[in-house]
């Protein structure tokens, strides 16, 4: 398994924009609760899960299954 940035640079740059904005919040998300704070609840349980490959929800992260 490995966790790695996008590889869209504009993108990644955006969100951190984002993240800086919000106090390390989700940008795509309204509430600023602790299960929204980067790296998101949904994406640590979706880390555990040993099938799951793909972007976190504000698709900064991706999990890979390859190391």
């Amino acid at each position: 398994m490995k966790i790695t940035l996008n590889p869209d640079e504009k993108l990644v740059a955006k969100i951190k924009e984002g993240l800086k904005a919000k106090d390390g919040y989700c940008p795509c998300r309204v509430a600023k609760t602790p299960e929204n704070k980067c790296m998101c609840k949904e994406f640590r349980e979706q880390i555990e899960d040993p099938s799951f490959e793909g972007f976190c929800h504000c698709l900064l992260y991706y999990k890979s299954l390859e190391d």
